[in-house]
């Protein structure tokens, strides 16, 4: 069924493709367009994540630089009957993450130094665990194609500003049908990446919830991503829109309604179906039974709490303030996991 949604996310993409190049050159832009779409669709297949890894400057780290968050994954990933994926660390204040790759076998999960700092070790397995549930069904193929190609219609929208108004070529609608295909690819695009169901939230919620063997700890991460992902802004995130969609929560301003033009389920809602799940004991990425959260006030401590360390950055040292942060958060020659 994966493979079905996305060859017919291709097909959409490749028509829009075709559609833009119509207006800017007629039918031989369309067939110009269509040689263009069809090279893209094999080059997204192949580097549409290390591309979004990219776009938000994400550092692989290994079990020497962050031992317990790779400890981490790598106990949930074998949980999960699935390869290990590679780990990345994005240098950014807002907490947040997401996951990429064709498919298992070549997927990788990207959590920021935000999400690190600022959420406890059973939310940060909540958050790798919903990830690690996208890549075992098979969503990043979608998320990453659709994020690369969705950015590249804006981009030609653009082109058509510069190349579809000029009267020698074989644009059939002139310069109102150019500012029309400037207004609406963008808009198609984005459409096209809605179309793809939000239900894959919720699955990946429930599975993850699985995973790390308890619905709370994710719970109460989206109550915590949520209320801080809003407040910081995401300089990367706001450059490259088209990648929104790929994050846990939505990493854009503005987002706070569950409606047609949502790339993410309302979060509220989101909690509120793991809080039915209820919480359970048993299994634990850190060794031992799992710990129950409290089901009123997400994102509280613990029912029976106990004293935390000071958070540290994913390089053990500084509070992951961003890339300026005057090279606080350089990872020393000794690097430490991300909760010391």
């Amino acid at each position: 069924m994966n493979y079905v949604r996305t060859a017919m996310l291709l097909a959409a993409m490749t028509a829009l493709f075709m559609g833009i190049g119509y207006m800017i050159g007629g039918s031989g832009g369309m067939l110009i367009a269509l040689v263009i779409a069809a090279g893209m669709n094999v080059f997204s297949y192949w580097n549409s994540d290390k591309m979004v890894l990219s776009m938000h400057h994400a550092q692989e780290v290994d079990e020497r630089q962050a031992p317990e968050l790779y400890g981490m994954v790598r106990a949930m990933a074998a949980r999960a009957d699935m390869p290990m994926p590679k780990v990345y660390v994005i240098n950014n204040p807002q907490p947040n993450a997401f996951a990429t790759g064709r498919n298992p076998e070549n997927a990788a999960v990207a959590a920021t130094t935000g999400l690190l700092n600022s959420l406890t070790k059973e939310e940060v397995a909540g958050v790798m665990a919903h990830e690690l549930a996208h890549i075992k069904n098979h969503d990043t193929l979608i998320m990453t194609i659709t994020a690369t190609i969705a950015g590249a219609v804006s981009m030609l929208a653009n082109f058509a500003f510069l190349f579809g108004g000029n009267r020698e070529n074989n644009n059939p609608f002139g310069f109102i049908g150019v500012i029309a295909t400037m207004i609406l690819a963008p808009i198609a695009a984005s459409l096209v990446q809605m179309a793809i169901s939000r239900t894959r939230e919720y699955a990946a919620d429930k599975m993850g919830a699985q995973i790390c063997g308890n619905p709370i700890w994710l719970a109460s991460a989206l109550a915590k991503i949520a209320g801080g992902g809003q407040q910081v802004y995401n300089e990367d995130a706001e450059r490259n829109p088209a990648t929104a969609h790929m994050f846990i929560i939505n990493p854009l301003s503005g987002e706070h309604m569950d409606n047609l033009f949502s790339t993410h389920p309302n979060t509220a809602n989101r909690i509120q179906a793991l809080q039915q799940m209820g919480g359970s004991d048993g299994y634990s990425p850190f060794g031992g039974r799992t710990q129950s959260y409290s089901r009123s006030g997400f994102g509280s401590a613990p029912q029976q709490p106990r004293q935390p360390e000071p958070p540290r950055g994913p390089w053990g040292g500084g509070s992951g303030r961003g890339s300026s942060g005057g090279g606080r958060n350089e990872p020393p020659s000794k690097p430490k996991g991300p909760w010391g």
